[in-house]
């Protein structure tokens, strides 16, 4: 395949995707208006912005196709230390996390241990979010 093909095939995925995340919004609105449990409320709300986000990064990927958006090491240099700063915080809360969770294993909090392993789940893609940042940085700016 050409490097045109791939990126016409690309694009082409990624509206099919956004279709089915949008079928997943309206899903999750019909799930979240059926009930006033507030346990199934906050899943149903949790996976209707991520498919949100997940939508608007499909753009991302096809507005990056169509036209030139680059990431310089000057783009990251500018805000790297925030970064840095930013990556210690989700490392606290991932602590917070481990350790809530260990508090409760086997107690019969189920719901609670449920929702403290989402948080972690969620707190650990945000830590792995930053270190591919970093990955990237490091692969641009040898030194840095």
């Amino acid at each position: 395949m050409s490097t045109k093909e791939i990126q016409d095939k690309i694009v082409e995925n990624m509206a099919v995707w956004q279709r089915v995340e949008d079928a997943s919004m309206a899903s999750t609105s019909k799930a979240f208006a059926a009930t006033t449990n507030p346990a199934i409320r906050a899943v149903m709300e949790i996976i209707q912005r991520d498919s949100l986000m997940h939508h608007r990064i499909q753009q991302l990927i096809v507005d990056s196709l169509r036209e030139t958006i680059s990431l310089s090491t000057d783009d990251l240099m500018e805000v790297w230390d925030i970064i840095e700063e930013h990556n210690k915080i989700e490392k606290k809360t991932i602590e917070l996390a481990n350790s809530s969770i260990d508090a409760i294993k086997g107690k019969g909090m189920v719901l609670q241990e449920y929702l403290l392993e989402y948080l972690l789940t969620d707190e650990k893609k945000h830590e792995l979010l930053l270190d591919r940042l970093e990955g990237i940085k490091k692969g641009m700016y040898p030194g840095g």
